[in-house]
């Protein structure tokens, strides 16, 4: 096909046909790269496939494109990778044949040729291979029909999907991911094949599960991924929590929703707002504590008092389970899923300055965030609903923008620190110190004195007197007042 040709006769291509022919052995592009080519999807990470030793051509190919391409050399694995300026990554590999034993993901391997190279993929689309060789330059290698699933948007194994998904269980989420980031569907034998081989998921590591995961939680409708996997089974596998979400019980009539099929539009609507991996974890996981927090009440009818508190603390089980950052990452879906609440509640309560206040000083460098995650939390079926909260969380995103503007108060600080407070006093350390950095927060966040140093400081030696404090020496004047 001309565009094949077309495609490999780019320099780099070219360079890499030109090499394996010098080495008397032959090479293809392979896999995803060829896939993305052939749908238009833009890729910068390249398989190549040689019939003998892919770091010897590795290492000749790095040096005819100049001595700004690094070499990575796997000599465990007998591959290499070269890395040029615009941030191409080219792996190559020796063609090779697996066989793998039942209690680990990780196959024997033995040189083999092109067509044992093919039928170790995972799927017939990314089992496409296109010829760098002299004799057949930009032939297409479709030995599975890869290129009509391509045209029909359909995902199968190259070979018996039981054995296909026995032998690397991974795979299995690799489906799901393809279906979630390219919008294809899963073959049904291939689907069924995954429901009975969930089991297998037990031998692959946390962390290649989690990756998989990430990638179809930055799917453009990460909730297909999501379904997907429910519906196969794997989801009760991977975060159970989340299948628990299901349903809507009744209770004399009165129902609540279905918090699984609202999370996942929630998700969505996030998605659709932002990038952010994080922020889509925290869409994901903000009603995660609902089937635990669950009442029914014959007054109120079903309540979920507390869900963002205990929702909060879950997250940090989940990300630990799952080999996830314990670091400002999961803090950050942590605050997110704990204050999930604040922003609305504020109409019920009155949007009052010193609650804005609140919001914001609790919030901090995350207040954008979490109103993005609070305006895709408005979900429901009923049009006037859905205007109310719509009409009462702009009321609260504008009040926000004023306060904000008028007091400056994302990362805010109380002007007096607890250094000054020891000093003043002559004390330690201790609670009281605590004590009276919060009296003084709260007076300023409600409003009781304005945010400057002079009344805080007044403040505080009154306070301290109350506590029976003696001043030991007098606070300065604060040069910036």
């Amino acid at each position: 096909m001309e565009k094949f040709r077309k495609l490999v006769s780019d320099k780099l291509f070219k360079v890499i046909g030109s090499e394996a022919e010098a080495m008397n052995t032959k090479a293809w592009v392979i896999g995803g790269f060829v896939r993305d080519f052939l749908i238009g999807r833009t890729s910068k990470d390249i398989d190549v496939v040689v019939i003998g030793d892919g770091i010897e051509l590795a290492g000749r190919v790095a040096a005819r494109l100049g001595s700004s391409v690094r070499v990575s050399i796997f000599k465990t694995y007998g591959t290499a990778m070269i890395h040029t300026p615009d941030d191409i990554e080219i792996e190559f590999v020796g063609a090779r044949r697996e066989s793998y034993h039942t209690d680990s993901r990780k196959p024997d391997v033995e040189p083999g040729n092109l067509e044992d190279d093919q039928n170790r993929r995972d799927f017939t689309i990314n089992a496409l291979a296109i010829s760098l060789n002299k004799d057949d330059t930009g032939n297409l290698l479709d030995p599975f029909g890869g290129l009509d699933d391509l045209n029909l948007k359909i995902l199968r194994t190259p070979l018996d999907p039981d054995i296909t998904f026995s032998d690397d269980p991974l795979r299995m989420m690799r489906a799901v991911r393809f279906a979630s980031q390219l919008g294809f569907h899963i073959h049904p034998d291939t689907f069924d094949a995954i429901g009975r081989n969930i089991h297998r998921l037990k031998i692959v590591s946390k962390e290649r599960i989690t990756d998989e995961l990430n990638k179809i939680l930055l799917s453009v409708k990460p909730s297909i991924g999501i379904d997907l996997m429910d519906q196969c089974g794997l989801l009760q596998m991977v975060l159970p929590e989340f299948v628990a979400l299901k349903g809507a019980e009744y209770i004399d009539g009165r129902g609540h929703k279905d918090n699984y099929r609202h999370t996942l539009e929630v998700l969505d609507k996030a998605a659709s707002a932002s990038d952010d991996l994080w922020l889509r974890w925290a869409a994901l996981l903000h009603d995660i504590a609902k089937p635990v927090t669950k009442k029914f009440d014959q007054k109120t009818g079903w309540t979920f008092h507390g869900h963002e508190v205990v929702g909060a603390r879950m997250v940090t089980q989940i990300f630990k389970r799952l080999k996830l950052p314990l670091n400002e990452k999961m803090k950050f879906v942590e605050k997110l899923v704990a204050l999930h609440l604040r922003p609305i509640a504020l109409v019920e309560e009155g949007v009052t300055d010193s609650a804005i206040r609140r919001l914001l000083f609790d919030a901090g460098d995350e207040i954008d965030q979490l109103m993005t995650l609070c305006g895709a939390d408005i979900t429901s079926r009923n049009p006037a609903k859905i205007k109310r909260y719509r009409d009462n969380f702009d009321l609260v995103t504008k009040r926000i923008a004023e306060v904000e503007e008028s007091d400056k108060l994302r990362n805010w600080q109380p002007p007096v620190t607890g250094a000054l407070i020891m000093k003043t006093f002559g004390i330690k350390p201790s609670r009281m110190v605590g004590d009276l950095k919060t009296i003084i927060r709260d007076a300023i966040l409600d409003c009781r004195i304005n945010n400057t140093y002079s009344d805080a400081v007044k403040l505080m030696l009154s306070e301290g007197e109350k506590m029976g404090l003696t001043v030991m020496e007098e606070p300065g004047p604060n040069s910036e007042e």
